[in-house]
């Protein structure tokens, strides 16, 4: 059994589509699950449907787009309207339209949820359609019927004993199968998301509940490289990488791999390989047990659009143990994600990603035990494996306002 993860990149418009068939063609359709993405930008579109519609605004034209969007990659793979994918699919948004309609919650995580996992089931749907037109028969899974989660809308925790059963029944081995990525369902049946970029996770998820060989990440990069081609200029391909370098990779914010994907593939031991769509045929990066980085470069990672927090005490007493706790408390309470921490003993500093847009919530509580400072739009750069020349070349032309050495590891919080 092998598991493969298409992402948005590589489904952006028909040519990704027809180009999946060629990768399937090439690597052979039995014993396979297929997790799809939504196509190109369109979880953003969807994104902004949801502010749209929440704000009391006429979110019309939003959703318009997005119909347009997956009508011309329609006419562009069957041509013929009368195709029974154009009604399926139409299906789909009458669906989410009658959600709009008939929504009384205000809750934006909750609308979110409902919302934006339409993006994947448009997908899911095209693709399946398009295969089976093909000559290549499928299952078309709902990945809220096989993922089951809590109810943290936006982050969902997986309840693994339920899942592990739901998918084992659902699979057909002998078969292929597609579902969607980065969704699944509550208790109570109410559409989840795993957190954004969660596709990747739904791979592993599905990997790890039917024992699969190996999982494979098919993405529009020959593989893991050391930097992110859209931010810095001649990154290089790693052959191969362990899945502990991988995890941190992952959890100092590289794109390339969800940091959730590895740990239920490293529990198994389930070799993970990224591969380019483009060229299947190259070997690209395999993630395994125990195998060093190659080739020891250092990798750059950067997480924009960051908060530094600086705390000190009113009376300029110690930050103690009991201080950091409570610290520590307000950030879970308030959902806010700590990327990097340094304390002296009258000071203790942060580096956090406002994801839930809870800033302001959680400086007003702050404010009323600590003297409190702070930096909106700072940048955060990490260098794995770094030298000199890496660290310079990264602190040129920033104020610096933090930064941090480990054995490994370098990080700079910069104002650019």
């Amino acid at each position: 059994m092998r598991v493969f993860k298409f992402g948005g990149a590589s489904v952006k418009d028909a040519q990704g589509v027809k180009n999946v068939l060629n990768v399937l063609q090439r690597e052979g359709t039995k014993e396979k699950v297929i997790v799809i993405s939504a196509m190109g930008k369109t979880t953003n579109a969807m994104e902004i449907i949801v502010r749209d519609y929440l704000e009391k605004a006429n979110c019309g034209e939003a959703l318009q787009f997005v119909k347009e969007f997956h009508h011309e990659i329609l006419l562009n793979l069957f041509g013929n309207k009368d195709h029974k994918a154009f009604g399926t699919v139409r299906n789909l948004f009458r669906e989410l339209e009658n959600f709009l309609q008939h929504n009384r919650s205000t809750n934006y995580d909750f609308v979110y949820d409902q919302v934006v996992i339409y993006g994947e089931l448009f997908s899911s749907t095209i693709i399946s359609e398009y295969l089976n037109s093909c000559g290549i028969k499928n299952d078309l899974l709902d990945a809220r019927n096989c993922i089951r989660t809590d109810s943290t809308f936006r982050d969902a925790q997986v309840q693994w004993e339920e899942t592990q059963a739901q998918i084992t029944s659902q699979v057909n081995r002998e078969m292929l199968s597609i579902t969607q990525g980065f969704i699944g369902a509550d208790a109570n049946n109410f559409s989840t998301t795993l957190g954004r970029e969660g596709s990747d996770y739904t791979a592993g998820i599905f990997a790890y509940c039917l024992n699969a060989d190996n999982v494979t990440i098919w993405k529009d990069v020959p593989g893991v490289l050391n930097a992110d081609p859209r931010v810095f200029d001649n990154p290089q391909l790693l052959d191969h990488i362990s899945y502990e370098e991988a995890i941190e990779l992952a959890f100092y914010g590289a794109s390339v791999i969800h940091p959730k994907t590895l740990q239920p593939l490293q529990r198994k031991e389930i070799p993970l390989y990224v591969k380019s769509f483009l060229n299947p045929a190259n070997p690209g990066t395999s993630v395994k047990r125990g195998q060093p980085i190659l080739p020891k470069i250092p990798c750059f990672i950067v997480k924009k659009d960051q908060v530094l927090i600086s705390l000190s005490s009113l009376d300029f007493s110690f930050i103690l143990e009991k201080n950091i706790s409570e610290i520590f408390d307000l950030f879970h309470k308030y959902q806010i994600k700590v990327d990097l921490i340094q304390n002296s003993a009258i000071s203790f500093s942060v580096c956090i990603d406002n994801k839930f847009n809870n800033l302001e919530k959680l400086l007003n509580h702050l404010k009323a035990t600590f003297r409190v400072s702070y930096n909106t739009g700072v940048s955060l750069y990490t260098i794995r494996h770094f030298d000199e020349a890496a660290v310079k070349n990264i602190e040129k032309d920033k104020k610096i306002l933090l930064k941090q050495t480990t054995r490994e590891t370098v990080q700079i919080v910069a104002i650019p």
